[in-house]
């Protein structure tokens, strides 16, 4: 059964495990490893217990292996400093006693400073823009099905991607940017604490990102011609939103080479204000056919 909102706020509540250390779970939704959103925000969420009355404003993370979903995952918290300003976490997520990732957030206490950000591109509101229905029938038929399991899977998250065109191979002589912007949100409520609606904004901003990559080749991240996997994550939360309404995820890829990919995104509310910044680095390795005997 697809996810919903309370499941995702119920995902985020991790259970005491004892000083500074904490317990999240993971969904039965499919996937064969931990989704790399779920476990950022559950970091996050782990840090942020251990710093009352301050928000976060980055986090820098690294995915170290492939997360187990039926396993819990223990999070240690290491309190690494508390200034007059900010304070510093450093997060580590262990399964069977192997760290498979560890996060750094630093948290701010609010202040009043100089105040400007870039402009949000003009692009259709989400108003406008069909389901994800219609993507469906912009891939290839072999395809369809991929495409069809992943969007069940990322329930409760939502998105609609603005140029349907992207999902279709490319033709003799074609190129295309590597760029791509969709809507994306929590489907449905959640509760008003500031702290769970920035450790879901977390949690959605890894969605997406690392396919902007293959954009320019013709690929999506369903096709099943790469093995693809988070390297690391980077989010900077420069205004309160509310993931349970519509941000523009604007996303474009500098560079890729080596197997790797480097993948940005710019998030913006139905308002066209910057709320958060990320970047993403990710393995994007051809899966190659066997040899035949």
């Amino acid at each position: 059964m697809p996810l919903t909102s309370a499941d995702l706020v119920a995902l985020l509540d991790l259970e005491p495990a004892g000083a500074d250390r904490f317990v999240g779970r993971s969904p039965a939704s499919g996937w064969a490893r931990v989704y790399g959103g779920q476990v950022v925000a559950q970091a996050l969420a782990a840090a942020a217990r251990t710093v009352p009355e301050r928000p976060p404003h980055s986090l820098h993370a690294y995915f170290l292996l492939g997360g187990d979903p039926a396993e819990p995952i223990l999070f240690e918290v290491e309190r690494v400093r508390d200034g007059r300003s900010f304070s510093t976490r450093r997060v580590t997520a262990v399964q069977r006693g192997e760290p498979i990732f560890v996060l750094a957030a630093s948290f701010h206490v609010a202040e009043d400073g100089l105040e400007h950000q870039a402009p949000a591109p003009i692009a259709p509101p989400p108003e406008q823009l069909v389901g994800p229905e219609a993507a469906l029938a912009a891939v290839p038929e072999a395809a369809r099905k991929r495409l069809q399991a992943l969007f069940d899977r990322v329930r409760p998250i939502e998105f609609l991607p603005i140029d349907l065109g992207r999902y279709l191979p490319l033709r003799a002589g074609e190129t295309r940017a590597a760029k791509q912007s969709v809507w994306i949100r929590i489907g449905g409520p959640l509760p008003d604490d500031p702290m769970i609606h920035t450790a879901a904004l977390a949690y959605l901003s890894d969605m997406t990102l690392l396919d902007t990559a293959l954009v320019a080749h013709g690929h999506a991240i369903f096709d099943g011609r790469h093995q693809v996997a988070s390297l690391d994550h980077a989010l900077w939360l420069h205004r309160p939103c509310r993931a349970d309404e519509w941000l523009l995820y604007v996303q474009d890829s500098p560079s890729a080479g080596g197997a790797r990919a480097l993948t940005r995104g710019s998030m913006f509310n139905h308002d066209g204000v910057l709320v958060a910044s990320v970047a993403q680095e990710g393995l994007i390795r051809p899966i190659r056919a066997a040899p035949s005997v």
